[in-house]
């Protein structure tokens, strides 16, 4: 998982703009479509990580659904996901269907 650029929306994701509690320790925040074939492996790559690390959360955020984030943050593609650290900073990004192996990567720069 690498940095693709700096999102010019927030700072900081809280569990407003997420819809959901942001984990303690981390989030990885996934951005999906209905009929993106890619987000579901995504969304399984990403519960198996979050489910393996104490204090890190799994997020899915529908895109169409919140074309407002979306903008905001610059998402052009799903699935992308967003690592974030315990403050809610994107500290990575990524977009396409992640290895399970760089999302456990990118979570040691959240942590």
């Amino acid at each position: 998982m690498r940095v693709l650029g700096r999102a010019d929306g927030p700072t900081r994701l809280g569990a407003a703009e997420l819809g959901a509690a942001p984990g303690e320790r981390a989030s990885l925040v996934q951005f999906s479509s209905a009929f993106c074939q890619p987000c579901r492996a995504t969304r399984r790559i990403l519960a198996e990580v979050a489910s393996m690390v104490d204090g890190v959360a799994h997020i899915e955020i529908d895109a169409e659904g919140r074309l407002d984030l979306v903008r905001a943050l610059g998402i052009e593609k799903t699935p992308t996901v967003l690592v974030l650290d315990a403050a809610g900073r994107v500290v990575r990004r990524a977009a396409g269907m992640p290895r399970k192996v760089d999302v456990i990567a990118a979570l040691g720069a959240a942590v």
